[in-house]
């Protein structure tokens, strides 16, 4: 197989596995397991508080110590487990600690399979800005792959999905043994004790320009873990009511929602021209004004008339922000850092976005939507748009807090290298 074809096959399995479980899951706790919206987010919160250190630390031993491609294959496995393990629970404790542990193992193999690309991409003589795009898009068809295998199977609201994921992820453990070779540093001019723990990437922090890039990274992180626990909870809601009965939204919630990813497919291709034309900042900003309309979008939503207009408009904005937000974020740190610390540097990067952000997008729209539920009806409409007014604050501060490079010795390095798309 060519490099590429491996690639793709990389991408295709690490994301069907996610998309098996991280959209319905929510729904399986809340309507078969019976959790509240607190114990959801709480758990949902599981990723993001071992993301805390997850993906740096993992991204420091592929720097420093172990291949890539060997320590993704370890994770994948573990991560099987606890998947099928899960799937046996039924207590919200026990729910929180194993899905921790999933997290631990799974979360930290998103930067390592963006990593394993852009050396593999590299190594190969191909531009990582031009090729990549076309390299991810297939994680987002897997995801879309997944979420109809779940939805038509009927398995929204089962524990199949999660011994689905586990089957995917063993595969993907095995199938790392053919992924190529990614080397660890032997640079040994720096003896500091920062660089032999291979915590370099630390160093970012100390330039105001990347400091604020993470900061806002880690805010928007947020935003994208209260989509990914609510959205599909949501709209099963709509079967409370008898004239929606029938409808898609009702019957198939994950279908639509999938719609979503078919339009980042179509954003992912086109992120090379928007870096190239308008850079990081504006590609960040219209990410940030296509969660505000989505939000907008599903508080005005239902599945029927107008209001189904509305969800459908939902899922094609959710193209622009997630992956104007998500995959431009991982091409502009890798162009950003020294080659020597681009692992631990994408761990960085996922640490603030599904570590931080997740976080605390998890729990604390767990508790709004408990506190905007009374007599057990939750008051959706509300819910979105206090979600929607934080990523609008979120842009405006953005907007006037994160500058551009201007002078000709400091060209912004993501459009130097998209120049060449």
């Amino acid at each position: 197989m060519t490099i590429k074809l491996r690639l793709k096959i990389m991408i295709f399995l690490q994301f069907f596995i996610w998309g098996s479980w991280l959209v319905t899951l929510g729904s399986y706790m809340i309507n078969t397991l019976g959790f509240s919206g607190a114990q959801v987010g709480t758990i949902y919160g599981a990723s993001g508080l071992a993301s805390l250190i997850m993906p740096s630390l993992v991204g420091i031993i592929a720097d420093r110590w172990m291949k890539a491609n060997r320590l993704y294959g370890i994770c994948h496995f573990l991560g099987a487990i606890s998947l099928l393990i899960a799937a046996q629970v039924s207590d919200p404790t026990a729910m929180f600690w194993v899905m921790f542990f999933n997290a631990v193992v799974f979360v930290p193999t998103i930067s390592l399979s963006y990593t394993i690309s852009y050396i593999s991409l590299e190594k190969a003589g191909l531009n990582t800005t031009k090729e990549f795009p076309g390299v991810r898009v297939y994680g987002t068809v897997s995801f879309i792959f997944a979420m109809w295998l779940i939805s038509l199977g009927g398995f929204e609201l089962s524990n199949m999905q999660l011994y689905i994921a586990a089957g995917a992820a063993v595969l993907l453990a095995l199938f790392s043994l053919v992924l190529p070779d990614c080397p660890t540093s032997n640079d040994k001019t720096d003896k500091s004790w920062t660089s032999r723990l291979g915590l370099d990437a630390f160093v970012l922090f100390k330039q105001k320009r990347m400091a604020v890039f993470f900061l806002f990274a880690m805010l928007i992180g947020a935003a994208l873990q209260i989509n990914l626990a609510f959205a599909n909870p949501f709209l099963h809601d709509f079967a409370l009511n008898p004239a929606y009965e029938d409808s898609l939204a009702v019957k198939y919630p994950s279908i639509l929602l999938s719609l979503g990813q078919f339009s980042e497919i179509i954003f992912i291709l086109a992120i090379p021209f928007f870096l190239r034309k308008f850079g990081i900042k504006t590609v960040m900003l219209l990410s940030m004004a296509a969660w505000t309309l989505r939000f907008v979008l599903l508080g005005f939503g239902d599945p029927t008339g107008l209001g189904f207009a509305f969800l459908l408009l939902s899922m094609i904005v959710y193209g622009v922000a997630f992956d104007f937000f998500n995959i431009s974020g991982s091409m502009f740190v890798d162009k950003e850092v020294d080659r020597r610390i681009r692992g631990s540097a994408q761990g960085l990067f996922m640490t603030m976005v599904n570590g931080l952000g997740a976080y605390l997008g998890a729990v604390i729209s767990g508790r709004v939507v408990d506190y905007l539920t009374v007599d057990g009806i939750k008051d959706w409409q509300s819910i979105w748009l206090v979600f929607a007014a934080y990523t609008l604050v979120l842009g405006i501060l953005f907007a006037v807090s994160f500058k551009s490079k201007k002078s000709p010795d400091a060209v912004d390095s993501v459009n130097k290298a998209a120049q060449s798309v």
